[in-house]
């Protein structure tokens, strides 16, 4: 039976942010994932969780500046010290909140430095990171985006993660499998994920078109995800979909797929 947690930044957004996880407990979820910690305290985030009887399974590192349109700053030579400063941050929540991974944007392609350096300069920070992160107990895992919602990232598809991780050459460095981004990128949802399997150290689903919940689009949930537990993935898979509607009624899949929380 597949363990779930919940999107926190994507779903229950009826409720301020803080209010989410009291939300997502009522609906019976004791694991929960976000984007980002950084704009609230580790205290609070550590009360918050422990009023709810939740663990946090996921966030992402600092992204440079969001709001501006930076999707992750790996890839900037102009950036190392800001990426490394980053990094030093996650692993200060993550094990203050008990994290067990954190996941990594590595930016969009510059158009004013070579291709050729932009590469390295990933490669180093994730080097850096995975090997900071290790020293925490903590998994590095890295995750592409397809390019149609956001244009420009560097790393659309899974084979091209893949071939991040062996030039990065550090145990410590994982693939996080995000459905909605293959669908749209790769197709061969089943495929990928037994092929990838030791490399997946987290998943995150939701349905095509729309980024909404199974069963409001193309991807055969019924079908794909007693897949993950064939294969024998033995992680949380993460809701990370927009509601069609509000956030409890869209849970309606879970019941009519046979699954509980």
């Amino acid at each position: 039976m597949p363990k779930f947690s919940v999107n926190l930044t994507m779903m229950f957004q009826e409720a301020p942010f803080m209010e989410r996880f009291a939300a997502a407990a009522k609906a019976g979820f004791k694991a929960v994932e976000f984007m980002f910690p950084y704009e609230y305290s580790v205290a609070e985030l550590q009360k918050v969780l422990a009023d709810n009887d939740q663990k946090l399974v996921l966030f992402n590192m600092p992204a440079g500046n969001w709001a501006a349109g930076d999707r992750g700053i790996a890839v900037d030579p102009t950036r190392k010290a800001e990426f490394q400063a980053g990094v030093q941050k996650a692993v200060e929540y993550a094990k203050a909140l008990g994290v067990p991974q954190v996941n990594c944007l590595v930016g969009k392609k510059l158009a004013d430095v070579p291709m050729a350096e932009q590469r390295q300069t990933m490669i180093e920070n994730l080097q850096f990171a995975a090997e900071s992160l290790a020293q925490a107990g903590v998994k590095l895992l890295i995750e592409p985006l397809n390019f149609r919602d956001v244009p420009e990232f560097t790393l659309n598809t899974t084979a091209q993660v893949l071939e991040v991780l062996d030039e990065v050459c550090h145990a410590n460095v994982f693939l996080q499998y995000d459905v909605y981004h293959a669908q749209r990128m790769e197709g061969e949802l089943s495929g990928i994920l037994r092929t990838s399997l030791p490399k997946i150290a987290h998943i995150q689903i939701a349905d095509n078109p729309g980024r909404h919940q199974p069963g409001t689009g193309e991807i055969n949930y019924r079908w794909l995800l007693p897949e993950f537990d064939a294969a024998g993935y033995s992680g949380y898979i993460g809701l990370e979909y927009v509601p069609s509607a509000d956030s409890l009624s869209s849970l309606s899949w879970m019941a009519e797929y046979g699954y509980n929380l």
